[in-house]
């Protein structure tokens, strides 16, 4: 596929891609706005208490993460979980709390982040600080508190020491001096000795001091702590109304273009004028656009509004078939479908009309006879006709023709419904009455009924100069319309190309309309469209000429 035709499927199924777009968001929305908000809370603990040490030993630090490790499973564990229900008394079970806890360690540190979700963020916090409590409470770090005591009075021994290693050196400092100012020997003698007992009373107390220190800088392996308590969330951390809504829209607009082009891949329909070139090997002989109307006056659209698009369209039909037998001039033309109600007749009607525009005697003959329309397209009687004059022993076509509002066109209805219409429509009378008709107009136009339905189509595609055949753009399929292709040709019909009909300019893309301004005769503006075909290639279509 090529670009061009990318887009045109997206300008075919825009509204679908637009519609899964806004469901899918639609969707999203509502889900996550009846979806109760989740909050989350996380406490922090630490294994060990090494960070507090000058010098921490890389073993025992190593020691501390296992362990830390260990505790994280035990977090999500019957025992911690249970005593946390049992202790806020939750509505749940320790299975249920389970679904709401996440343990994460923090690489190459001794740190753990016990986290809780929970639609109440209150519940949250204290869900996840009864954890840590509960993990705690059953580790060995409640069973050093004695040890802790220990700490606390090492800690104020050596505060106690220091200051009496303080005062004595500022004693000894003192006692010092004083040998200076000493009057005999023996007085001097006396602070000696003081100085040396206070000296040695110091170096016992730093003695102490390094001991108790020492026994306060070691370290405890196995033992947790709180770093970090939960906090209230402020904000939930789901739903998250507005990236569910854009992630949701995005996959409606993925599925609704990928249902697209798998429609178009799946549909073995014509739908434009290179279908019609791939498919059946014929040429495109014109591209027309869906008639608006319901009845069949409104149909006629080539004598009703000479100047629309559609009529031109039916224009370059016109010279496209003119081009098509440059060499042998074409008298006798029958239009036919594969199918029913795929606009054959109108198009049959319409193609009459331009040609008699064009200057051209024309005849249309109502030959389906079956289920002719022809007369109600022109609002004509239809109690004598075609098949009249075959009924007749020598066919007359006197007041059988019947003038219509277009100069230059006459119709010849379809007559009374006869109940062998393959055989009238195979006799020589039926022969013998085309051309009288051509030396009577310039051209005759024969309708007949789909060619797949009954055999009238193939009987008549043999006594005419031309066969075009009409497709309804998105409703024919392939194989129908070249079967339909294939039964004229075993006739020996001369098919001369296909008309695509009922094309939808905007669904399908293949036409682009654009206005213009321009003056009109009593110098007032008006707004004129015009537009532009892919038929545009078709040898000959730029000497086209509008002619009324």
């Amino acid at each position: 596929m090529e670009l061009r035709e990318y887009l045109a499927v997206i300008r075919k199924w825009w509204w679908l891609i637009v519609l899964c777009t806004v469901l899918a968001a639609g969707a999203s929305l509502m889900m996550s706005r009846s979806t109760p908000p989740t909050y989350q809370a996380s406490t922090t603990l630490m294994v060990g208490q090494f960070i507090q040490d000058l010098n921490p030993d890389s073993q025992d630090m190593s020691t501390s993460e296992r362990l830390a490790q260990t505790y994280a499973e035990m977090v999500r564990r019957q025992p911690i979980l249970q005593a946390t229900v049992g202790a806020l008394g939750l509505d749940m079970d320790w299975k249920e709390l389970r679904e709401r806890v996440s343990v994460n360690l923090v690489r190459t540190t001794q740190l753990m982040e016990i986290t809780v979700t929970d639609t109440d963020p209150q519940r949250a916090r204290l869900t996840a600080d009864e954890i840590a409590r509960q993990l705690i409470l059953q580790s060995p770090t409640e069973q050093d508190r004695e040890r802790e005591e220990h700490r606390q009075f090492v800690t104020a021994q050596l505060a106690d020491l220091q200051a009496k290693i303080k005062a004595g050196q500022a004693e000894v400092v003192e006692l010092e001096k004083s040998l200076a100012t000493a009057f005999n020997a023996e007085q001097m003698q006396s602070i000696r000795d003081q100085i040396t007992t206070l000296q040695t009373q110091v170096n016992t107390w730093q003695a102490n001091y390094a001991s108790l220190l020492s026994f306060l800088q070691e370290g405890v392996t196995n033992y947790i702590s709180v770093v970090e308590p939960a906090t209230v969330p402020a904000a939930p951390i789901s739903p998250k109304t507005h990236t569910n809504v854009l992630l949701a829209a995005v996959v409606g607009l993925m599925l609704g273009t990928g249902f697209a082009f798998l429609t178009e891949y799946l549909d073995d329909t014509i739908k434009s004028p290179d279908d019609i070139v791939q498919a059946l090997g014929l040429s495109p002989l014109g591209a027309i656009s869906r008639i608006d109307g319901k009845s069949y006056e409104d149909k006629l659209i080539a004598a009703i509004h000479p100047r629309s698009p559609i009529s031109e369209a039916y224009r370059i039909l016109r010279t496209n078939i003119q081009f098509s037998a440059v060499d042998r001039p074409l008298e006798t033309l029958l239009v036919s479908s594969p199918n029913p109600i795929e606009g054959k007749s109108i198009t049959l009607a319409n193609l009459g009309v331009v040609m008699a525009q064009a200057g051209l005697s024309a005849i249309l003959v109502d030959s389906d006879l079956r289920r002719p329309v022809l007369h109600k397209i022109f609002d004509l009687p239809n109690k004598e006709g075609l098949t009249t004059v075959l009924l007749e022993g020598e066919p007359n076509l006197d007041g059988r023709l019947q003038a219509t509002q277009v100069e230059n066109l006459r119709v010849l209805t379809s007559g009374p419904l006869p109940p062998n219409p393959s055989e009238l429509l195979g006799s020589q009378k039926m022969k013998s009455l085309i051309e009288s008709l051509k030396g009577k107009a310039d051209v005759v136009l024969l309708d007949s009924p789909p060619s797949l339905v009954v055999t009238d189509a193939a009987v008549l595609a043999g006594q005419v100069d031309g066969v075009v055949l009409v497709a309804d753009a998105g409703k024919t399929r392939r194989e129908m319309a070249r079967r339909a292709k294939e039964n004229l040709i075993k006739v020996g019909a001369n098919v001369l190309g296909a008309v695509l009909n009922k094309l939808s300019p905007r669904g399908a893309g293949y036409y682009s309309y654009y206005y213009y301004y321009s003056r009109d005769g009593d110098g007032r503006r008006r707004r004129k469209r015009r537009k532009r075909s892919l038929l545009s290639r078709i040898p000959g279509l730029r000497r086209l000429g509008r002619r009324s």
